[in-house]
């Protein structure tokens, strides 16, 4: 099931690029999937994990990946799905209410996303500089006040003995990106 989530993705994602980037768009859902699998969570997890985005950033829907992959898969997607109707602000600010209120599973997968997009951002900051800001759709203080929120949030309810060490890495470049 791993490989075919990958291979779903892969193609689902076919010709777009990351931010800043000429690097395919696929290589953010594998480190997704990869921290979610080296931290040794689930076969679901993992499939969405590769497909966190499919439904964000593609033709694809939530039934799509239902049919293909069961129902719990495309409830792991959806909770990490937004909706693009909606403002930033009211997006970024739902997904700060799903990680605090989350299961441990939604919570890892949204960590895992948000840890690689970090990693992203502190490589291009090293190589670009702080111009790369004018890249995304909101503000460098909003996206501070975004990942700041969720490194608030993202142990609520979890027993310490859960929580997965990458977590710490999400904390500790937050604040090197942002202080």
């Amino acid at each position: 099931m791993i490989q075919k989530a990958k291979i779903f993705a892969t193609e689902a994602h076919k010709g777009q690029k990351r931010k800043n980037s000429s690097e395919d768009y696929i290589v953010h859902p594998v480190r997704v999937a990869d921290i979610l699998q080296e931290s040794g969570f689930n076969e679901a997890l993992i499939c969405a994990g590769y497909l966190h985005d499919v439904v964000e950033d593609t033709n694809y829907t939530l039934l799509d990946i239902q049919r293909t992959f069961g129902r719990r898969i495309k409830e792991l997607v959806a909770a990490h799905t937004e909706d693009k109707s909606q403002s930033w602000k009211k997006r970024k600010q739902q997904t700060i209410e799903v990680v605090k209120h989350g299961s441990l599973e939604v919570k890892a997968l949204i960590i895992a996303d948000k840890l690689d997009n970090l990693r992203s951002i502190s490589k291009d900051l090293q190589n670009s500089g702080p111009g790369i800001w004018r890249h995304f759709n909101a503000a460098q203080d909003q996206q501070k006040w975004y990942y700041t929120s969720i490194a608030h949030v993202m142990e609520h309810g979890l027993s310490s003995n859960l929580i997965p060490s990458f977590f710490d890495q999400y904390r500790t470049l937050v604040k090197q990106t942002f202080d």
